[in-house]
């Protein structure tokens, strides 16, 4: 399916038109819950689980695992993120009770300006993949920087003796899951034939990979043999950042603008996290600006608070209502507000202040509003955000035996990324996640493109605490563009106020509203609410909601309770 823009190259959020889903749904497999004693890793692949949990279990902390975790996605999930892409990650460090946040968010090449996706005439591009596909949409890729940082401060393991599962199984071919078969199959991502040397990894003599051949990368195996021994400067100097300067700027489809000075002077950021409480029995805690999916998810729950939510039916007509209108209160702040505040003054202070949240949950009725108007905070007037922003990404959650849990969140953006390739991974088209036109009547859009500027992002990986903030309960995120933020918010309404376990509220039937119309997750039970929703006044749309979600909890009793969503491949792997 192709999205075509509107005349201000605006996507669905704006023109209220169907949203390409970041990457297809490829079925729904029943999963039960994983319980161990010691440590847990809950990730998108059997590898990578099960490369986490060797780490665990040699003493490791959580982001040795999630090194290895993340090196092993980039081999056996390539869709969906890599080291060419970025990351959000929060890190618990349970001895010094403090949890520390790290943007390893893409950025955008230093010679990018506010017009990078129009043309001669000052119009964006006129389909989805005009702006998706080749090196124009490819980001300095963020997530190496980030894990070495967080692995210098927290690390317990040698560095190099992270990536050992990975090369291995690079050099003798991983598995071909059917998720990635069905995706080749189907020609998601209609570029990736058109690209060289994509088209011949993934489709080998003009054939998608099948499902259970072993596909070998000996490419990438090498470059994770300079990174193990040499850290992320074998990575952004030298010849692998110049294969991927050069993959970008020779594109076969729209050349791109990154250079080696963009690998060179790439710096993963502190940032401090967002956190609210709940019911005054929890902290939640998420990703600052970039990410505007922390303050969202934050948002919604503040608001959820002045309704009746904890008290109706689950997934009933009445609790999917107060949790849309959440939404559309939540998301209409987020259009407006939300950019990379290194560049733009984002308000996180009064979105997140409880009086104003109970007070935009007085707007909620008995009926659905409408579209919601963002509150005002005394800011220069500002236009709504027009981004495609469609991520392919992964989540995956991990709590260590020395009581240490780390969220990571991890993209190339879309299905298989910009579709070019380097080095054996994807890179990614992130520059697509900011607004594809810089102002709209007038109007400044917050998240414009500005060179060095990191694009927004719904990227909402989640720690949530005892009401003191001092013990972990429940780790959680998931994959899946905009609505990433609902799955969320939905799953931490389903785990703290309908008391389901984790796996249980992974496994609930889909809702969202993105401040546009209401979605039901298709071929599941839900969609049987449709006539009720359209009698309180919502325009409902039955479609696949294809997340990712991932999750941890620590039980009463100490030990630990790991799910992985039935809509994918995923595993909950402990000891």
């Amino acid at each position: 399916m192709m999205v075509v823009l509107g005349s201000a190259g605006c996507s669905d959020q704006a023109n209220n038109n169907e949203v390409m889903a970041p990457e297809a749904a490829t079925g729904f497999v029943e999963r039960q819950g994983q319980t161990s004693t010691s440590y847990m890793v809950a990730a998108a692949t059997q590898d990578a689980a099960e490369a986490g949990a060797r780490i665990l279990a040699k003493g490791g902390t959580a982001i040795d695992a999630a090194v290895a975790v993340q090196a092993m996605l980039t081999l056996t999930e390539p869709q969906s993120s890599g080291i060419g892409g970025g990351a959000f990650i929060l890190y618990w460090d349970n001895s010094a009770k403090r949890l520390s946040t790290i943007d390893a968010r893409e950025r955008a090449p230093l010679r990018a300006t506010p017009e990078l996706f129009l043309d001669d005439q000052g119009q964006p591009p006129k389909t989805f993949w005009d702006a998706i596909v080749g090196g124009r949409s490819v980001g300095t890729p963020g997530v190496l920087k980030g894990l070495e940082l967080a692995h210098q401060r927290w690390g317990k393991l040698a560095w190099a003796e992270l990536f050992t599962d990975t090369i291995a199984l690079s050099e003798v071919g991983f598995t071909v899951s059917p998720r990635l078969h069905q995706l080749l199959a189907m020609d998601f991502h209609p570029g990736l034939r058109r690209m060289q040397p994509a088209a011949d990894y993934f489709y080998p003599n003009g054939e998608p990979l099948a499902a259970g051949q072993l596909r070998p990368n000996p490419d990438y195996a090498a470059v994770l043999k300079r990174v193990a021994a040499e850290g992320t400067s074998a990575f952004y100097t030298g010849e692998i950042a110049e294969a991927m300067v050069q993959a970008v700027q020779t594109s076969a489809i729209s050349p791109g603008l990154l250079s080696i000075e963009d690998l060179a002077s790439y710096q993963a950021l502190d940032r401090e996290p967002i956190c609210a409480s709940y019911r005054s029995s929890y902290e939640i805690c998420s990703m600052g600006p970039p990410s505007s999916g922390g303050i969202t998810v934050v948002q919604m729950l503040g608001i959820l608070e002045h309704t009746p939510i904890a008290e109706v039916e689950p997934m009933s007509v009445d609790a999917l209502h107060y949790f849309t209108q959440a939404a559309r209160l939540a998301y209409a702040d987020r259009n407006r507000y939300i950019g990379d505040a290194d560049f733009v003054e984002v308000p996180i202070t009064q979105m997140l202040d409880k009086s104003y949240l109970a007070d935009r949950a007085k707007l909620i009725t008995e009926q659905d509003m409408g579209k919601a108007q963002a509150g005002e905070f005394g800011l220069l007037a500002r236009a709504d955000d027009q981004a495609l922003e469609i991520p392919s990404t992964s989540h995956f959650s991990i709590i260590d035996s020395y009581g240490n849990a780390v969220s990571i969140t991890t993209t190339i953006e879309m299905g298989f990324g910009s579709g070019v390739m380097a080095n054996g991974y994807l890179l990614n088209n992130q520059l697509t996640d900011f607004s594809l036109v810089p102002e709209v009547d007038g109007k400044l859009v917050a998240n414009r493109v500005e060179a060095g500027k990191r694009p927004r992002s719904s990227m909402s990986p989640t720690i949530v605490f005892n009401k003191d903030a001092q013990t972990v309960l429940h780790v959680v995120g998931s994959p899946g563009g905009p609505n990433i933020i609902n799955y969320v918010a939905q799953t931490l309404v389903a785990v703290l106020d309908w008391n389901l376990d984790i796996q249980s509220a992974m496994a609930l039937p889909h809702v969202t509203n993105l401040n546009n119309f209401t979605s039901l997750e298709q071929g599941t039970d839900i969609i049987d609410l449709q006539q009720a929703l359209e009698q309180k006044g919502h325009e409902v749309r039955v479609r696949e909601l294809n997340s990712g979600l991932h999750g941890i909890s620590v039980l009463p009793d100490g030990r630990l309770f790991g799910g992985a969503d039935p809509r994918r491949e995923g595993a909950a792997v402990g000891n």
